[in-house]
């Protein structure tokens, strides 16, 4: 995959205020906001052209703990006093997704937030509060293919913003990179009809759908700073419990949707329902995590060692 150049800007100067971000020679342009600066949205530019949105919160009752909205307009400062649904909900954050040229018709913004449904629902990261599917307008086979090339930008764009609401597996594959999706590694405890698969997906170690996993936390750890440990992981399965991302199945947890974690070891612990050593825990065809993720080193440090005898040969 090539690289892309993403240019970020803070408008405030500050981390966390509004953001904008483009990507060297795309013609879309995102913009990312707080709520505590609407006022200060609502007089860009940005939010008096065509183009689509999306409203964020964070909901511990939600998938993944975020709630979403997907919408289009044709003027979002226009449109946003009408929208009395959204005025009142509690949300966190607003992006607007618009063109630079302003070239695209109501017909191309139709089709994308659509789209953005679509992928919504396909990823399953968040709890959409659409009532209903937008239907996309009817475009020609060339119009297609130039929003599909856009909404491929969009999916590299939106993440770097820590909008994950439409990044799946299927995305990586899409972007045709041997480094976005790893091999598929497993973990399997017999006694606790435990079998686990996961891969590494744009960076996120992924537990991937169908895996059988603990369908009840039970350890409580004997030392405290263990019996803490478990507390967090139970809690934690809970909340994937009451998300339906696990679902129990005769007394056996199902994963129903790809769970994305922040380490081997957080997953497995969380399929195992004990403290797991995950980049030893979890293998594949080629040995353990661990070899995995050191894959190339070994022949760097070789290269290295090797340099170091010659330089001391010549000395001698």
């Amino acid at each position: 995959m090539n690289g892309k150049h993403i240019e970020i800007f803070l408008v405030d100067g500050v981390p966390g205020g509004m953001t904008t971000a483009e990507i060297a020679g795309w013609t879309g342009h995102v913009l990312a906001s707080e709520r505590s600066s609407l006022g200060a949205l609502l007089r860009r530019p940005e939010a008096q052209r065509n183009g689509a949105y999306l409203f964020l919160s964070d909901d511990s009752d939600a998938v993944a703990g975020v709630r979403t909205y997907i919408g289009r307009t044709e003027n979002f400062a226009r449109r946003f006093p009408a929208h009395a649904e959204l005025k009142s909900r509690e949300w966190d954050r607003i992006v607007i997704v618009t063109n630079k040229d302003d070239s695209f018709s109501e017909g191309h913004w139709g089709y994308l937030e659509s789209r953005l449904v679509e992928l919504a629902r396909l990823a399953n990261r968040c709890t959409l509060t659409n009532g209903n599917d937008p239907q996309g307008r009817r475009l020609s086979e060339a119009a297609q293919s130039d929003m599909e090339a856009f909404l491929a930008q969009l999916q590299i764009v939106l993440p770097v913003l820590g909008v994950d609401v439409i990044r799946s597996r299927e995305t990586a594959k899409a972007a045709d990179s041997i480094e976005s999706v790893s091999p598929e590694f497993t973990l399997t405890d017999t006694r606790r009809k435990v079998d686990a698969r996961a891969q590494v997906i744009d960076g996120e170690f992924t537990l991937l759908t169908g895996s059988t996993v603990i369908a009840k936390w039970i350890s409580k750890g004997i030392a405290e700073a263990t019996q803490r440990a478990y507390a967090v992981y139970r809690e934690e399965h809970e909340r994937l419990l009451a998300d339906g991302s696990i679902v129990v199945e005769n007394g056996v947890g199902r994963v129903a949707r790809d769970i994305r974690f922040t380490s081997p070891s957080r997953a497995g612990a969380i399929a195992l329902g004990r403290s797991c050593n995950g980049r030893i825990s979890w293998t594949w065809s080629g040995g353990t995590y661990a070899q995995w993720e050191d894959r190339g080193v070994d022949e760097i440090n070789e290269d290295a060692h090797g340099i170091a005898e010659l330089r001391l040969t010549d000395r001698s």
